[in-house]
């Protein structure tokens, strides 16, 4: 919604002149050649400015009639900006640490006096996070941070906000906790990543001495290419999942069609939950015992949400036919009873080698999580003999085949890495920091925006959107001053973020009006073949 109400008059003036006189390429003195106007928007008011501006006059200088503006300039706004810097930083703090909608801060800064649009609120913390991030990835901050820590562990990971677009790249020191890069790619190339590896490599003042990550193929190309003496060490979780997917797919199958089963479950509740007797309640307390073993889940492969189902659905027959033998199984108990017996007869042949199975994946995690302190060598040699005995396995059990064959593919593929070199001390088993930042941003994100899905400032912005949100929360006091170095990096930063969202205003445009949007293609086109 745009402003409705004109800018409040400015209260306070103040004069500002460059710090330097003297030209920086040819060291002659430059004059005081004009005065520009600007007002600023503070929190503490509406300020006027008089900015003193210098020229060099020498035709002979290359910097001939480049304006100098004061440095202080920089301390209060942002070029061509109404808003000041103190009313950026307070819009990054009510959205990255008080988890504020866009109308919540629009109220919160016209109640502090500011007169502006709401639509101006998103502006600002487009502004906020372009600005914070470079403060965080800073190279020579970096270095002052890291120089006391040793080394570095790196976990490195992606984050698809939205199908079909850009890959938001994330490279975070486990040690330190801070995050080293972020970038968004259009692919995952072994040669894309390994310019990033290389990138964080170069910048770092201390060595680099571990990877984790959840061990693609390109990423393992990469650091192989980027960082051939550091540790790779692929994530156990993901190797467990995919080393264990056929197997916990058909653990999923026979969960899902032992719930197909026992549907009838809810007919019984809608005859008894109306009644207040005793009887009623112990039915009504089986029926949620049915349905809370239906609907339990876990998260695989390690949890087999199948078999979980299963042993409760046994526990319930169990417990329903000790009944009906001492005689005090009532009739719509009777019928509960009969329900869950015909679920778990009608299914039992839905690949029975499933327990058996999942032993193989327990007996590799438990040796993988290493609870007994074993060297790598020794944990290299049991997982070796595992792998041995799954052929044997196979043999006496046709349906363990094909799962097993997968288990010892995937095994292979991940081998080189699994167990570590020397001096891996204290690298993590599984690549959870990346995960748990991008959690960590989409709850933010959905708490704040309401979204939940992806919101195009995520799939836009997530380069700087992430660092500032993560950087906000740690640091949230920090301000925001603006020096010329700073100037130009937001500058560059601000063309490369306007040139991915034109991208996408191009996309959405095509899909609007095909025709309209092709014809004006091809009319550019053909105005480029003209003769000049």
């Amino acid at each position: 919604m745009a402003r409705r109400t004109s800018r409040p008059h400015p209260t306070p003036s103040q004069t500002l002149a460059p710090v330097t006189v003297a030209c920086p390429h040819c060291q002659r003195p430059t004059r005081a050649d004009y005065t520009n106007f600007r007002t600023v928007s503070r929190l503490d008011g509406v300020l006027r400015l008089a900015l003193r501006v210098r020229r060099r006059h020498n035709l002979d200088c290359p910097l001939f009639l480049r304006p100098y503006r004061p440095e202080a300039e920089g301390r209060l706004a942002l070029p061509h900006h109404e808003s000041g810097l103190d009313g950026l930083a307070l819009v990054g703090r009510l959205r990255h640490a008080d988890h504020r909608s866009t109308t919540e801060i629009h109220q919160e800064l016209v109640r502090r006096g500011l007169t502006l649009a709401q639509r101006t609120v998103t502006n600002l913390l487009d502004r906020y996070d372009e600005l914070r991030t470079p403060h965080a990835t800073d190279p020579d901050r970096l270095r002052r941070q890291l120089a006391g820590q040793g080394r570095v562990v790196l976990a490195i990971d992606g984050l698809p906000p939205d199908a079909g677009h850009e890959i938001l790249w994330v490279l975070r020191d486990c040690v330190g906790g801070r995050v080293l890069l972020a970038r968004s790619l259009l692919s995952a190339t072994r040669y894309d990543l390994a310019a990033l590896l290389a990138e964080v490599r170069d910048a770092l003042p201390i060595p680099l001495t571990a990877v984790v990550s959840d061990g693609q193929h390109s990423i393992r190309k990469a650091v192989k290419e980027a960082l051939p003496d550091a540790t790779h060490r692929p994530c156990h979780f993901h190797y467990s999942r995919g080393a264990a997917k056929p197997i916990y797919e058909a653990d999923r199958h026979a969960k899902e069609e032992r719930k197909e089963r026992v549907r009838g479950v809810r007919k019984i509740e809608r005859e008894v939950e109306a009644d207040a007797d005793e009887e009623s309640g112990v039915v009504r307390g089986y029926c949620a015992a049915v349905r809370g073993a239906s609907t339990d889940d876990g998260r695989p492969p390690l949890v087999a949400s199948g078999l979980k189902s299963l042993e409760r659905l046994r526990a319930i027959r169990a417990s329903l036919e000790r009944l009906r033998w001492r005689g005090a199984l009532p009739a719509r108990s009777a019928r509960l009873h009969r329900i869950v017996v015909e679920g778990l007869t009608e299914t039992e042949s839905l690949w029975p080698s499933v327990p058996r199975a999942y032993r193989w994946v327990w007996r590799v995690a438990q040796l993988l999580g290493n609870e007994a302190g074993r060297s790598g060598s020794e944990i290299r040699r049991r997982l070796r003999d595992s792998l041995r005995g799954m052929p044997r396995a196979a043999r006496r059990d046709a349906e363990l085949a094909s799962p097993l064959r997968h288990f010892a593919k995937v095994t292979r593929s991940y081998w080189a890495g699994l167990f570590g070199r020397h001096g891996s001390s204290g690298v993590p088993r599984a690549n959870d920091d990346p995960e748990q930042l991008f959690g960590s941003c989409r709850y933010n994100e959905r708490r704040a925006s309401g979204r939940k899905q992806a919101s195009p400032g995520l799939v836009v912005r997530g380069s700087v959107r992430l660092v500032s949100g993560l950087l906000t929360r740690l640091e949230p006091g920090t301000e925001l001053p603006l020096g010329p170095a700073g100037l130009e990096e937001w500058r560059r930063m601000r063309a490369e973020l306007e040139r991915r969202q034109e991208a996408r205003r191009k996309q959405r445009r095509f899909r609007k009006d095909p025709v309209a949007y092709l014809g004006q293609l091809e009319k550019r086109l053909l105005e480029l073949g003209l003769p000049a």
